[in-house]
């Protein structure tokens, strides 16, 4: 066996000219119904963004569906691993004679269960064991796909490494594990080397690649242009080029064409890749979370409360010496996330704070808003202030405190020795001893102070080039007495273990009533669906893929407490006026209505529910199997084509109205039987969903949920083809190979060297 398969699925090199590639014959296929899934992401036991959140999150979904045929495959990184996984033997028959097969080759990697919740079985590979073969696998790249690679570019050298050991990997195991389908699950460019080597290889795997953001998206709104109304426009090839990216863009590109289906994360996203990556995604896989759903309403209330008060005790010590505002009366916003100062709309949303300032104080407004920003920056340490002010505080606390228990140990020897016959009252002076008396002044007068409360509670690294200072300077938000907008620049991630603000991110967003995120470029958007979750309402975009997705599945989102800021079809003015304008009416708020909100808010966290959302990544691998074997569907009711309707459960009848739902027509795995064959070679079919277009562009909106059809393999590889080492082989002679190479380098009728270079 290792003998026959040697030829395909060891790492390959510019010097195997010519390749004998074996079919197996018509009588052994690959069974559908029970498919091994694996899932790739550079994130796997590995927190670096947002990613790692969406693996993580979807793993109890994912395992309740597939059990022990799910693996996930990631990098070994040494630092993290030991605390992130738990080792073990894997039992596979398939898995084990692989991993020996490259184990004995030098390729160090590591198998067992993932401690999160649902304990997938996962794999992680060493790059650093094959780092010899770099230069070798590079050259194997440019003869292959033209695909460039630099050598000083670690990121890049990484992908590269870890994209030829999936490959292997994945051509090992399924000449291995002859007769049941594999699906392979792609994240992101760093991982998806994979798919075009798998494609290249004739390996019988069905590939599925997502993209969360594009690489020249990131790029490009962080130049500062105006990227959605150019989209259309950009020389691609040359904007990467001059951003140095180009290589990641060809990997990035190579993984979107060769991948059987294509998908984003947002309708947003989805119309990004068609520009920028030339090819239109086959449907949205909204990014999701576990909701747990509280037992009684009140139940998140009281967290609310809890968590607020929390943030009440800082602010008393930040504030020392010009807390002169009733907390009672206080809105606490915040913004969340990297520092990313144009992409995350933080520009927006101090200049929005700014006219929210001017409109509280002519309207003679009594209310406060503490608006807080929390985004991790180069700091050398606390400020002065900042500490002194909550031990200041602290310290009044425990004298208050101490005093308390004198005064109540006064009160009760007083009232035990009355007996009937005296004065029953009680002179203060009686009470509260001359040593308390000092003692309370000594702790007032040591909260007076001559400076105004500080807007950032670090001193920053380069203070003077920081953006979010200098435009906080430029607008004058000094927290000033007569500011009713006060401001707190946090620049770094919060934890429980924090000796200013002592709270997890979880606490704090529970504590504050107003979330602001008006991004300008943000693939999905976690921080406003996390809100979402909590209860909390929120400010969002339609540039952000949740501003679309919530825009999208209910009617009226402001209602629900979903403020969502049009940043697409007006200007920067426009926009920055419709964010003051949404902030001061909630400002305006009752407690009542804001308590009122908040419980429509938690209720229509089921939207975000993986329990629903996961769903739509199962018919996306059902899609793949359909267009990888399409024989293995014949015989489904492909003409039975009515909409099955999707619920997300009832809510609550005691309380509010349910939101008005705009999702229809959805679809459970089970009904991809009921698609219909696409008999079009390699072309995907439109996908819908909202975003403002004209009206001759309406047929081509892109959907929530997954509405898609499928398209023929036919000019791919043969239904159930695979790697040598799966049964009877027949050799095919050179001109066959070049008639296969020729079908699999097509897409759309592009050639796969156009499409990459």
């Amino acid at each position: 066996m290792a003998s026959t398969i040697s030829a395909d699925v060891v790492p390959q090199t510019a010097s195997h000219k010519s390749l004998t590639i074996a079919m197996p014959d018509d009588t052994l296929k690959r069974s559908v119904q029970d498919p091994i899934l694996f899932e790739c992401a550079w994130e796997v036991a590995n927190k670096v963004g947002g990613i790692y959140t969406v693996i993580k999150t979807k793993v109890p979904v994912t395992v309740q569906t597939y059990g022990d045929r799910y693996t996930l495959i990631g990098p070994l990184i040494y630092k993290t691993a030991p605390m992130e996984v738990e080792t073990q033997e894997p039992t596979d028959p398939a898995l084990v004679a692989t991993l020996q097969s490259m184990r004995a080759q030098g390729v160090k990697c590591l198998y067992g269960r993932w401690l999160i919740e649902g304990a997938p079985r996962v794999l992680l590979f060493d790059t650093g064991s094959q780092y010899h073969r770099i230069d070798e696998w590079k050259a194997d790249l440019w003869n292959l796909a033209g695909i460039p690679s630099p050598p000083n570019d670690h990121e890049t050298n990484e992908a590269i490494v870890f994209g030829y050991l999936v490959a292997w990997f994945l051509g090992e195991y399924v000449a291995h594990k002859a007769h049941t389908a594999v699906v392979a699950h792609f994240h992101e460019w760093q991982a998806g080397l994979a798919i075009p080597l798998a494609r290249k290889r004739h390996i019988d795997v069905t590939t599925v690649f997502t993209t969360h953001a594009t690489l020249l998206g990131r790029y490009l709104c962080a130049g500062s242009v105006d990227f959605y109304n150019n989209l259309a426009y950009f020389d691609v090839d040359h904007e990467a080029g001059k951003r140095g990216i180009y290589h990641r863009y060809c990997i990035e590109r190579a993984a979107t064409h060769c991948a059987d289906v294509f998908t984003t994360v947002s309708g947003i996203t989805a119309w990004e890749s068609e520009h920028l990556l030339k090819r239109k995604p086959d449907g949205v896989l909204p990014n999701g979370l576990n909701v747990v759903k509280f037992q009684a309403m009140h139940e998140f209330q009281n967290l609310h409360a809890t968590s607020k008060e929390k943030i009440n005790e800082f602010v008393r010590g930040h504030f020392y010496g010009h807390y002169d505002f009733d907390l009672e009366n206080t809105i606490y916003m915040f913004t969340a996330g990297r520092y990313e100062y144009r992409n995350k709309g933080v520009d927006m949303f101090i200049e929005s704070l700014a006219r929210l300032n001017h409109r509280l104080q002519q309207s003679k407004s009594r209310t406060t808003v503490v608006a807080f920003i929390i985004m991790p920056a180069a700091t050398n340490s606390y400020t002065i202030e900042a500490l002194k002010g909550q031990a200041a505080m602290k310290q009044l606390r425990d004298t208050v405190t101490e005093v308390q228990a004198r005064v109540g140990a006064r009160l009760f020897e007083h009232a035990a020795r009355f007996h009937g016959e005296g004065r029953t009252e009680v002179a203060p002076e009686d009470l509260l001893s001359a040593e308390d008396h000092v003692l309370l002044k000594r702790r007032i007068f040591a909260l007076k102070r001559h400076t105004l409360p500080p807007i950032v509670t670090h001193n920053m690294a380069d203070d003077a080039n920081d953006p979010i200072l200098n435009q906080l300077r430029r607008v004058r938000l000094f927290n000033t007495p007569g500011d009713r907008v006060k401001v707190i620049f946090h620049p770094e991630f919060l934890n429980s273990n924090n000796p200013i603000l002592g709270l997890d991110y979880e606490e704090f967003v529970r504590g504050c009533h107003l979330g602001v995120f008006p991004s300008y470029y943000e693939p999905w958007g976690y921080t406003p669906a996390e809100c979402t979750v909590m209860g909390i309402p929120s400010v969002t975009t339609n540039l952000s893929g949740f501003g679309c997705f919530m825009e999208d599945s209910i009617h009226n989102p402001s209602d629900e407490g979903i403020y969502i800021i049009d940043r697409r079809t007006t200007s920067i003015d426009d926009s920055v006026n419709a964010l003051a304008d949404s902030m001061f009416d909630f400002v305006k708020k009752t407690r009542r209505q804001r308590i009122n909100q908040r419980n429509r808010v938690e209720r229509l966290s089921p939207l975000l529910d993986w329990k629903n959302l996961g769903l739509e990544y199962e018919k996306a691998r059902m899609l793949a199997l359909r267009r990888a074997y399409p024989d293995a569907f014949i015989g489904a009711d492909e003409d039975n084509g009515e909409d099955v309707e999707w619920g997300f459960g009832e809510f609550p009848v005691s309380v509010q109205a349910s939101p008005r739902l705009r999702i229809s027509g959805l679809m459970t795995p089970g009904d991809i039987g009921t698609l219909t064959e696409d008999m079009q070679r390699l072309e995907t079919s439109d996908y819908r969903g909202h975003w403002p277009r004209t009206g001759e562009d309406e047929e081509d909106e892109y959907p929530f949920p997954l509405v898609m059809k499928v398209r023929s393999r036919a000019s791919s590889v043969m239904s159930g083809a695979s790697t040598p080492g799966g049964g009877a082989f027949k050799s095919l002679s050179e001109h066959d190979l070049q008639k296969a190479d020729a079908a699999l380098s097509q897409v759309n009728g592009v050639s796969a060297t156009s499409l990459i270079a």
